[in-house]
């Protein structure tokens, strides 16, 4: 049966749902022992991981154009049609592993993960779970495709973060109120999908068996070794801890730009009066000095890296229609990351190409295991990989600056560690109060 299996992904990408599924009747059927249990996993894991990059062959394409309405089609159908028979049959073989009592050579740890999955499976919940992708494209659109008018010419809202590191204050919160008037012309539209996602996933939470979405997502992200609780009273730590620190550079921050109050215009702008950190010129420019940074780092990533240049899987420059922020995602069958950014031509952006390359390395690392499914790690190990690359690579950014600057640009970003935890605490506190308390 498998041997007509197409080892390209590509070529499923027209699949419909009728030519996948005799794959997993076909495993489904099988009786499962000691002597075949291996290569029973190893077929599924085959199948899996064709499937599972379609899904984000076509999640990229919608990403980086979100106008593009035929690859929203494309998607549309993809989690409509296929997602939850996928899913579904998924689950069936999860659970015939499961009542077998065998273990695939090597797969102990991802055994203890399927059993929590088939334990919140729930049928029902297969539409609801593609139409919150569905709402996850809608907010990619609408975010994506505002735009300003600046100096005569159409820019995205991502395009004036080079503007908040000019020394003139009044440009600055020009350009920064302009952004935020923009954005705030989305409020109603984002309101009300965050409503949506709402509703949405507390109808998730209880089809599932649970009180509220909190607790249901916590076993969905498969943390075994650390509590809700746990997390809060990281978030207490951080504000004994961390927020003085915080508080620290901000003032001295206030004191060298000699303002009364800092006010969200000054956050960006160097406080010694220095010009802005100008890292490349172009996308060309930003792999190229990437590249020179690995291969300074670690031959072996630069080859990786390299790899990635010549296949063509970095999508990295700022355009309108383009969703928002960065990823890295991995296309299982072909055993290749993809890089997604918004480059503007400011620092953070060479930290975001090298956060994204960490968990490039890390699909590369894991991509010589035996089963696809072991190549899944927790979120929280995945950003052990990517913040890990932030700062092995940092101390590599001569390749981008002199050596002043390179200096400069390390403490800067040592600094926004610091700043970024209480951020990132007060979000954590607001998901589990907002989920915690839906009424």
């Amino acid at each position: 049966m498998f041997s007509s299996l197409p080892a390209n992904a590509e070529k499923l990408l027209s699949w419909k749902w009728p030519e996948i599924e005799p794959y997993y009747q076909d495993l489904k059927q099988r009786e499962l022992s000691p002597d075949n249990v291996d290569r029973w996993m190893a077929e599924w894991s085959r199948i899996y991981s064709l499937v599972d990059e379609v899904y984000n062959r076509l999640y990229v394409a919608s990403t980086v154009d979100t106008a593009d309405q035929e690859a929203k089609r494309l998607f549309d159908s993809y989690l409509d049609e296929v997602q939850p028979r996928f899913k579904a049959s998924e689950q069936s073989l999860k659970e015939k592993l499961l009542a077998s009592g065998l273990c695939p050579k090597g797969f102990e740890l991802q055994l203890k993960k399927i059993r929590v999955e088939a334990e919140i499976f729930r049928r029902e919940n297969l539409p609801l779970l593609a139409e919150e992708q569905k709402l996850r494209s809608k907010y990619s659109a609408l975010t994506g495709s505002q735009t300003v008018q600046w100096q005569g010419r159409e820019t995205t809202v991502a395009q004036l973060k080079p503007v908040y590191q000019e020394q003139d204050r009044a440009l600055r919160e020009q350009a920064w109120r302009l952004a935020s008037e923009r954005q705030l012309g989305d409020r109603e539209a984002l309101n009300g999908l965050w409503r949506e996602y709402f509703e949405l996933r507390q109808a998730i939470a209880k089809n599932a068996g649970f009180s509220n979405y909190r607790d249901y997502r916590w076993k969905h992200l498969l943390r075994f070794d650390y509590s809700p609780d746990d997390c809060l009273a990281f978030g207490e730590a951080i504000e004994r801890e961390v927020v003085p620190a915080a508080e620290m550079i901000y003032s001295r921050r206030r004191e060298k730009l000699g303002v009364d109050k800092l006010r969200p215009w000054d956050l960006s702008v160097d406080p010694d009066n220095r010009p802005p950190l100008k890292p490349f010129r172009d996308m060309e420019e930003l792999v190229s000095k990437t590249s020179q940074a690995f291969r300074r780092l670690d031959p072996e990533l630069a080859g990786q890296f390299g790899l990635m240049v010549q296949e063509g899987l970095l999508d990295l420059e700022n355009r309108k229609n383009k969703r928002p922020g960065g990823y890295c995602t991995t296309l299982a069958a072909a055993k290749r990351p993809f890089i997604f950014a918004n480059a503007v031509g400011v620092h953070g952006d060479v930290q975001t190409l090298l956060h994204e390359s960490g968990h490039a390395f890390h699909a590369f690392a894991s991509a010589g295991l035996p089963y696809v499914q072991q190549a899944e790690a927790p979120m929280e190990f995945c950003e052990v990989a990517s913040m890990a690359m932030e700062l092995l690579a940092g101390r590599h950014l001569g390749a981008f600056y002199g050596q002043e600057d390179a200096n400069r640009a390390f403490r800067d970003h040592l600094e926004g560690l610091i700043l970024f935890w209480p951020y990132m605490a007060v979000v954590d506190a607001f998901q589990h109060w907002a989920y915690e308390n839906p009424g």
